[in-house]
C-alpha cells in the first residue's frame, strides 16, 4: 500500500509561485510513476505533470503548464514536488498527487493508470 500526502497549497496572487509537495510512504518514488492532476470547480480532473521513476526520471508536462510548472523528485526524501511559477487564476484547482505501479503500457496522462491518490491540496490564484 502506498500512502501519499500533499502539502503546500494556498492562496497566491496572479504571477506568484507555489511549491507543492507529495510525500510518499510504503514504496519508494524511484520505483513508481508519480503524477500531479488538478480539478477545478465544475470541471473534470486533468493531467498536469508526471515523472517516471523506473526510467530514471523522465518527465512530462501538460501544454497548459509547460514552461511555468516543473515536476521533480527527491529520492532521499521520497517526495515529489510541483514547482508552480507565473500562476494564473485559471490554475485555481484542487491539486492531487498520484502514484502508478510499474507497467509497460504506462503513458502518464490518464488518471486510470494511477493506483494511489492523495487527498488533494487547494491552490487558489487571485487576479
Amino acid at each position: 500500500q502506498v500512502r501519499l500526502v500533499e502539502s503546500g497549497g494556498g492562496l497566491v496572487q496572479a504571477g506568484g509561485s507555489l511549491r507543492l509537495s507529495c510525500a510518499a510512504s510504503g514504496r519508494t518514488v524511484s520505483s513508481l510513476a508519480m503524477g500531479w492532476f488538478r480539478q477545478a470547480p465544475g470541471k473534470e480532473r486533468e493531467f498536469v505533470a508526471a515523472t517516471i521513476g523506473w526510467t530514471g526520471g523522465t518527465t512530462y508536462h501538460a501544454d497548459s503548464v509547460k514552461g511555468r510548472f516543473t515536476i521533480s523528485r527527491d529520492n532521499a526524501q521520497n517526495t515529489v514536488y510541483l514547482q508552480m511559477n507565473s500562476l494564473k487564476p485559471e490554475d485555481t484547482a484542487v491539486y492531487y498527487c498520484a502514484a502508478a505501479l510499474p507497467h509497460p503500457q504506462y503513458e502518464g496522462s490518464d488518471e486510470k493508470e494511477y493506483d494511489y491518490w492523495g487527498q488533494g491540496t487547494q491552490v487558489t490564484v487571485s487576479s
